[in-house]
C-alpha cells in the first residue's frame, strides 16, 4: 500500500490541483502564481525551480488543511 502525503510532492500531482488552487486562491497573487505555472508546465522539458516548488507545495497544503479538524478531536471508534 503506498502511503499519500500532503501536500503531494511530486510535481506531476501539485500541478493536477493548481487549477483547483487559482480559482479557491483568497489573494490576486496565488491566482497569478497558479495561472503562470500552468502556462509554464506546458512547455516540453519544463521543471519548476525549488522556490516554485515550495510555494507549490504551501499553496495545495493550504487547500487540504482544515484548521477545526485536529487529531484530539477524533474519536476512534474500534
Amino acid at each position: 500500500m503506498t502511503a499519500i502525503s500532503f501536500p503531494p510532492s511530486n510535481v506531476d500531482e501539485l500541478l493536477f490541483h493548481m487549477p483547483t488552487v487559482a480559482r479557491a486562491a483568497k489573494s490576486g497573487w496565488a491566482k497569478d502564481f497558479a495561472g503562470s505555472v500552468l502556462r509554464q508546465s506546458r512547455r516540453r522539458g519544463w521543471q519548476p525551480s525549488e522556490k516554485q516548488l515550495a510555494v507549490m507545495r504551501k499553496l495545495v497544503g493550504e487547500m487540504f488543511y482544515c484548521p477545526g479538524s485536529a487529531d484530539d478531536d477524533v474519536t476512534l471508534i474500534e
